[in-house]
C-alpha cells in the first residue's frame, strides 16, 4: 500500500579536519604521538582514528592498480588527484576521521566528535573541520573527461 510519502533515507556522515604542517606530518607518521593531544584522547574516546586523505587516495589507487582500474569508477579522477603536486600538498594536511573502522558512520557519532573537536579548530593544530553527508547531491562528482 502506497501512503503517498517518500520514504526517508538516512545519510551517513563522516569528519574531516585539516591540520596545520607541523601537526599534519607528525599525525601521517604516527596519529596516536601525544604532541597532537589532546586529539588523540577525543578520537579514542569515540573509536576514532585520522586517516590521511592523501594517504587514502593513493591507496586506492594500488589497489585498484592491482585488481583492475576498471572495477574502481573513481580511479581516474583519484589518480589525476595523486598525480598533481598542488593537491598532493593540499591532501597531506587533511585527514578524515573513521569510527570503529568505519568511513561514514551516524549523524549523532559526527555530531558528537565535531563538537568535541571544535574548540581545537584555530588553535594551532586544526586549521578547519568539516562534516559531510552521503548524499550525492552534496558531493562533488568526477568530471566528464575522468569517468
Amino acid at each position: 500500500m502506497e501512503t503517498g510519502f517518500a520514504v526517508m533515507t538516512e545519510w551517513r556522515y563522516q569528519i574531516r579536519i585539516n591540520l596545520s604542517d607541523e601537526y599534519a606530518e607528525v599525525a601521517r607518521s604516527n596519529p596516536d604521538d601525544p604532541r597532537l593531544a589532546p586529539l588523540p584522547g577525543i578520537l579514542a574516546g569515540r573509536g576514532a582514528r585520522l586517516t590521511n586523505q592523501y594517504a587514502a587516495f593513493a591507496n586506492y589507487c594500488a589497489e585498484a592498480e592491482k585488481n583492475g582500474v576498471e572495477h574502481y569508477p573513481l580511479y581516474k579522477w583519484t589518480k589525476a588527484t595523486i598525480d598533481d603536486p598542488a593537491k598532493k600538498a593540499k591532501y597531506g594536511l587533511s585527514f578524515t576521521i573513521y569510527v570503529n573502522g568505519e568511513e561514514v558512520y551516524a549523524k549523532d557519532m559526527a555530531d558528537a566528535l565535531e563538537s568535541e573537536l571544535q574548540p581545537l579548530v584555530g588553535k594551532g593544530m586544526i586549521t578547519k573541520l568539516a562534516k559531510h553527508d552521503t548524499n550525492p547531491a552534496n558531493n562533488p562528482q568526477p568530471p566528464a573527461h575522468l569517468r
